[in-house]
C-alpha cells in the first residue's frame, strides 16, 4: 500500500513536459529549443540535412522579431548585428541601376525602439545554432511520422530510426511532414510570383554600407541586401501564372539573365557573378489561415503552422514570436493540453491577420497604381498601414516576463 501511494506521489510530482522533440533545425526550431532548455526539459532538434551549409537568402530582422529574440538570449540581438547590417538608408533605384530616391532607415530605431537589421540567413541560424549543445542537434534525421498517446509522442525517421518524447513541435516549414499528419491539408497556395535569391562576395557599387536597394520593373523588382562581412544577397521576384522547376542550375541562372536583358550592367553583374549552383529557385506560397494546429501533444510553429508571404518580411520575426510565446505557455500551464491551447489563443489570431496582409501586400508588388491604390483602401478600411506597424512592431514580450 505504502508503495503504491508512493508511485502515485511520484507521478503527481513528475513534470508534465521533461523531453521535447523539434523537427527542424531552422530559424524557428533552433530558437523554441534555446527557449525551452531554459525551462530546464531535455530539448532534441532533429533535423533532414545532412550537415548546416552556407546557404539561404539575406533576411530583414524587424523590431518584434528583435524583441522576441532578446526576450528569448538576451544580448543575441547585438551578436546578430555585428554579423549582418544595420539598415541606415533606403534607397529606390531604377532597372538600370540609378537611385532616384532615397529615405532614412533609422524610424524603426527611432519610433520601436529597435533598428532594421538585414542578416544571411545561414549565419543566423549559426547564431541560434550556437546556443545549444552540439549533443542535442541531430543531422540528417528526415521524419517520416509520428504515434501519439497519453504517455507521449513516438517519433519516426527515415533507415527505421525512432525517439520519444512528451511534446513534439513541427518546426519543419510551409512544406511541414508534422503538419502534413497532424492536418492534412495538402500542397500550398501558389501566389503568382516566382522567386530567385542568393548571398554572395562580390565587389559593387550599388549599394553603401548601411543601405538596402529596391529595384522596380515590369510587373518584376529585386531586392538588394548588405548582410555584413562584404556579402550582398540579391533577390529578384516576377509575376508567373504558374511555374515549373528547373532541376539544371545553370539554366536557372540563364532564365534570370534573360529575364533582366533590359537592365542595366551594374544590375546584371551581380547575377552575372552568382556560382549558378548558389540560386536558389522557387515559388512564392502560403496557406490559408487555420483555426488550430495543435493536438494533443504535437503542436507546429513558424511556417508550419502559419506560412505567409514575405512582402512584409514578417515569415521569420513572427516565428520567433512564436518561439518565445510557446516556451512562456509552458512554462505557466499545469499540462500540455492547457499549454497549447494557449498558445494556440495568443498566436493564431495574430498570425491570421498577419498572413492575410502579406497576401495581399505581394499582389501590391505588381499591381498597377490603381489596383495598388484600391487594395490599400481596402486595408485601411480595417486598419491603417500605420496602425498595423505600430500593431506589428510594439508586440512585445515585457508583459509576459523572463522565461527564467
Amino acid at each position: 500500500m505504502q508503495s503504491q501511494t508512493s508511485t502515485q506521489q511520484q507521478q503527481l510530482c513528475r513534470p508534465f513536459i521533461e523531453k521535447v522533440a523539434i523537427i527542424g533545425a531552422g530559424l524557428g526550431g533552433l530558437a523554441v529549443a534555446i527557449a525551452l532548455r531554459k525551462l530546464g526539459y531535455d530539448v532534441q532538434v532533429y533535423e533532414k540535412a545532412q550537415d548546416f551549409r552556407p546557404v539561404g537568402g539575406g533576411l530583414g530582422l524587424l523590431p518584434n522579431g528583435l524583441n522576441f529574440l532578446d526576450a528569448i538570449e538576451p544580448g543575441i540581438v547585438e551578436t546578430i548585428k555585428n554579423s549582418g547590417c544595420e539598415v541606415r538608408t533606403s534607397v529606390l533605384k531604377n532597372t538600370q541601376g540609378e537611385t532616384i530616391n532615397t529615405n532614412p532607415g533609422s524610424r524603426y530605431q527611432d519610433k520601436y525602439g529597435q533598428p532594421l537589421i538585414t542578416v544571411w540567413w545561414w549565419r543566423l541560424q549559426q547564431i541560434l545554432a550556437s546556443r545549444l549543445p552540439s549533443e542535442s542537434i541531430h543531422l540528417n534525421h528526415r521524419c517520416i511520422g509520428f504515434e501519439q498517446d497519453d504517455r507521449g509522442v513516438s517519433i519516426y525517421f527515415d533507415g527505421g530510426r525512432s525517439a520519444s518524447a512528451d511534446l513534439l513541435i513541427g518546426a519543419d516549414g510551409i512544406n511541414s511532414v508534422i503538419r502534413e499528419a497532424l492536418i492534412g491539408d495538402g500542397k500550398p497556395r501558389y501566389l503568382g510570383s516566382m522567386s530567385w535569391r542568393t548571398v554572395i562576395e562580390c565587389e559593387q557599387e550599388l549599394l553603401k554600407p548601411g543601405e538596402l536597394g529596391f529595384v522596380r520593373g515590369n510587373q518584376e523588382f529585386m531586392y538588394l541586401f548588405n548582410v555584413g562581412d562584404g556579402h550582398i544577397s540579391w533577390l529578384y521576384r516576377k509575376l508567373s501564372p504558374d511555374y515549373t522547376l528547373s532541376q539544371d542550375a545553370d539554366k536557372v541562372k540563364s532564365q534570370v539573365l534573360d529575364q533582366l536583358a533590359d537592365w542595366g550592367e551594374s544590375l546584371r553583374s551581380l547575377v552575372e557573378a552568382t556560382p549558378a549552383e548558389r540560386i536558389l529557385e522557387g515559388p512564392i506560397c502560403d496557406r490559408l489561415p487555420i483555426n488550430s494546429w495543435s493536438h494533443r501533444r504535437v503542436t507546429l510553429l513558424g511556417d508550419a503552422a502559419h506560412p505567409m508571404a514575405p512582402a512584409l518580411a514578417q515569415g521569420a520575426n513572427s516565428t520567433f514570436e512564436d518561439a518565445y510565446e510557446l516556451a512562456w505557455c509552458c512554462s505557466q500551464a499545469s499540462s500540455i493540453e492547457e499549454a497549447l491551447a494557449t498558445y494556440e489563443q495568443r498566436r493564431i489570431p495574430r498570425t491570421q491577420l498577419m498572413q492575410t496582409r502579406s497576401a495581399l501586400g505581394e499582389m501590391r508588388y505588381y499591381a498597377t497604381d490603381r489596383e495598388a491604390s484600391d487594395r490599400q483602401m481596402q486595408e485601411q478600411s480595417q486598419m491603417s498601414n500605420e496602425e498595423f506597424q505600430d500593431w506589428v512592431f510594439k508586440y512585445g514580450a515585457w508583459g509576459m516576463g523572463k522565461l527564467l
